[in-house]
């Protein structure tokens, strides 16, 4: 556990803030081909719909660069340029509006070079991500370690750090992921002890949609509980609108965060005598149209348990034998067929946003 954590800096990106204890700020980043403005900014604006703070394109070539010009007038967030090895991308994305860029200082080339993008982000007061991970460690720092360790990982970004702060610019973010979970759980907690650089915190390379989110679940839930961590991307192979919904999810678990619905349903048993989990990927899905409503939706099975593990929700479905109960804040409200529960709740719902006015 960690003995003291610094309290971080205060880093503008874009219309956002992070570090100084401002709230934590959800991350993804677009998998369509960036110079496709089009595709990329649908893609964008879905993101945005469902919770997206702050978004990352990829910059693999100039046309890519260039496009983040139009992408950034069409978008409502901040516009971050993932950068390898290229400098003169780097300078390319931010003359075209970038507000964050990602680089690893180390894959950059010469000092000359490293300077000159500096040059740049300080023209336009352009934060930079030192972005490590277990994958591109330099040479020297696998050597002294022998291996992909917490400690190369912290020591790593620490020394690319430094290299831009010797040039005199502190507008920093820094990450440091690893795809095994109990590595990146330590060097976290122990970079948070070394510096006030703000933290974007991820578990790499996790994988599909469940080994992903639990690998994430369980790392970023750690790691947060202990008040480390500024941005947070749940990095999932497949669509970038999940990751979203996963990193709310995890916020709002930890208190973090409020707004969006939560569910919280039964396991199925010998007792249900609906389709509880049918009834249920259809209330998840009905729920996508109330995103802006903070409240937590029960969904359960039988009448034997249903009534009271509901009464903590603000609404919730019970099932019976082809039928059901809506109940609201413990009470019950109606007693309806099976077909028309989902609709019920829709309808109540729907009451609950025009009384907030939403």
């Amino acid at each position: 556990m960690v003995n003291e954590i610094k309290t971080t800096r205060v880093v503008r990106i874009g219309n956002r803030v992070i570090g100084g204890g401002n709230p934590v700020l959800i991350q993804s980043m677009t998998n369509t081909k960036t110079e496709d403005v089009k595709a990329t900014v649908a893609q964008i604006k879905e993101l945005e719909r469902v919770g997206c703070d702050i978004i990352r394109c990829a910059v693999p070539n100039m046309e890519a660069a260039l496009a983040f010009k139009e992408i950034k007038e069409a978008i409502n967030i901040p516009l971050v340029a993932d950068i390898h090895f290229d400098y003169r991308l780097a300078i390319a994305a931010m003359e075209n509006g970038a507000d964050k860029i990602r680089i690893n200082p180390g894959n950059i080339g010469s000092e000359e070079k490293l300077r000159a993008l500096i040059d740049v982000a300080k023209e336009y007061q352009v934060p930079i991500r030192v972005g490590v991970n277990s994958g591109s460690l330099e040479k020297e720092v696998l050597e002294k370690y022998g291996k992909v360790t917490s400690e190369a990982l912290v020591e790593s970004a620490l020394n690319n750090a430094k290299l831009i702060e010797d040039m005199d610019y502190h507008n920093l973010v820094i990450s440091i992921k690893s795809s095994n979970v109990m590595e990146c759980i330590k060097a976290h907690e122990l970079i948070a002890t070394k510096t006030d650089i703000p933290l974007h915190v991820g578990i790499t390379e996790s994988g599909s949609l469940i080994s992903g989110n639990i690998k994430s679940g369980v790392g970023l839930g750690i790691i947060l509980y202990q008040g480390i961590g500024d941005t947070i991307r749940v990095s999932l192979t497949g669509n970038p609108v999940e990751e979203i919904k996963s990193a709310k999810m995890i916020l709002k678990a930890l208190g973090l965060r409020k707004g969006g619905a939560e569910i919280v349903s039964c396991p199925t048993c010998g007792r249900t005598d609906i389709d509880l989990i049918g009834l249920e990927e259809k209330v998840n899905k009905l729920l996508e149209e109330y995103m802006e409503l903070d409240i937590k939706v029960a969904v359960m099975g039988c009448v034997v348990n249903g009534p009271g593990e509901a009464r903590e929700a603000d609404l919730g479905i019970c099932g019976g034998k082809n039928a059901g109960l809506i109940i609201k804040k413990g009470e019950i409200v109606k007693r309806l067929p099976e077909s028309e529960l989902l609709m019920g709740l829709k309808e109540e719902l729907d009451i609950l946003k025009a009384k907030e006015g939403k």
